[in-house]
């Protein structure tokens, strides 16, 4: 370590001062952990959710007014069509009734029944069936229409449709789909955003209290400012990969463990860039994502003083992260368009939509371009920062944001 340039000394020096200081505090392990919360939460909040969804299915029905002769016909065309739904997907059960006096009149009466919540009535000759529906219900009256033009056909066939078994080959693709391309993309630009948002607002608070204590000012004194603002970032990085390293290990050792049928789910969503070079590209973006976001979060919490001021600062702060989610998702849904480009040479969003291109070209040389170009803003982010930092906090000994200092001099003259 001796033989590296001074500055570059000095900033690992603090880096390792500001990681070392934030790793081992019981707080660090209030954070770690924090995921392992918010998922009980939500595992908790979907299961009171679908507990609550069972039980409006459970009182839910679909009811065909037919003839006792129809009736056991449409029984079995029901069970042939629902094998079709997927598990989630299918129709309330079907009730089927003899037809009274006036259908029309049981079947308003049915809908009217306050004790169940009928979805779907359905009445009158097969060939020109009288449906009644719910509102918001299309999917359940195509699925009637299709029932019930399978119990006619099968009524005119001698009660039952020819089975027909069609021979099934199944052949590997030469490439991904396109489709599992977007998804991985999709995914890739979801799980950077995902991991900033939660990860890289943690560095505006970083200066605050090294502000008022006055500690900053001796860092000042000793070292310069880039190389402070430059290590201080490069430490909480550092965090961040310990946060991203212990549980990214978890997720892995539980998915192990999951099923053939659960991975194989998964099997079509494949970056067209290939595995392994899709997993370096995605550490690197998610890299530059953080130091990127962190240099300007940075930047930003060095002009803020009080806790006040950096809670002012969060919604700002999430809403560039949140435009940089939507810009990125745009470009990965729709690549080799304007929008893409803009997003990949934005340099903000360039590490999303870069992921993003990662997972839908299998090209390598434009992330090798990227790549520098990312680091490039880095380092200006960082530079600009600490000059910000430096003419308007230490040169005037003021502890007012930048962006009030000018209001505040036009009203003093």
């Amino acid at each position: 370590m001796s033989r590296l340039p001074r500055s570059l000394r000095q900033m690992l020096t603090i880096a390792r001062r500001d990681f070392i200081a934030t790793v081992f505090t019981p707080i660090f392990l209030l954070f770690l952990f924090a995921p392992a919360l918010m998922g009980s939460l939500s595992a908790l909040g979907g299961m009171s959710a679908a507990a609550m969804d069972d039980s409006a299915a459970d009182k839910s029905r679909i009811v065909a007014i037919v003839a006792p002769a129809t009736a056991e016909v449409m029984r079995r065309e029901d069970v042939r069509l629902r094998a079709l739904y997927r598990r989630d997907d299918t129709p309330s059960d079907l009730v089927i009734q003899s037809p009274g006096r006036d259908p029309a009149v049981q079947a308003r009466a049915l809908m009217a029944d306050r004790t169940r919540d009928i979805d779907a009535v359905l009445y009158g000759p097969l060939d020109r069936p009288q449906l009644l529906l719910a509102p918001r219900n299309r999917r359940t009256g195509d699925y009637m229409d299709a029932l019930a033009r399978a119990t006619l056909a099968a009524e005119r066939l001698g009660g039952t449709l020819p089975r027909v078994v069609a021979t099934r080959t199944v052949v590997e693709r030469q490439r991904t789909s396109i489709g599992g391309q977007h998804q991985a993309g999709f995914f890739a630009v979801f799980g950077i955003f995902f991991l900033t948002l939660f990860l890289a607002s943690q560095v505006v608070g970083t200066m605050a209290e090294e502000r008022n204590n006055k500690v900053i000012e001796v860092l000042a004194a000793a070292v310069p400012l880039e190389a402070v603002f430059g290590g201080k970032l490069i430490g909480m990085f550092g965090v961040a990969l310990l946060f991203v390293g212990f549980w990214g290990t978890i997720v892995t050792q539980v998915a192990s463990l999951l099923p053939p049928a659960a991975a194989g789910a998964l099997g079509d969503i494949a970056p067209a860039i290939g595995g392994p070079a899709f997993a370096l590209l995605f550490a690197a973006y998610f890299s530059m994502a953080y130091l990127l976001l962190g240099s300007v979060f940075l930047g930003l919490g060095a002009q803020a003083s009080t806790p006040r001021e950096i809670q002012m600062l969060s919604l700002p702060i999430t809403l560039i992260q949140v435009g940089m989610f939507v810009l990125a998702s745009a470009a990965a849904r729709r690549p080799d368009t304007w929008v893409a480009t803009v997003a990949e040479i934005f340099p903000l969003s360039s590490p999303f939509a870069m992921a993003g291109r990662a997972a839908n070209a299998p090209e390598v040389w434009p992330h090798l371009l990227a790549l520098p170009w990312q680091m490039l803003w880095v380092v200006l982010f960082v530079t600009i920062g600490a000059r910000l930092f430096r003419r308007g906090v230490l040169q005037s000994g003021s502890a007012t944001p930048f962006w009030r200092r000018g209001r505040r001099g036009s009203t003093a003259r």
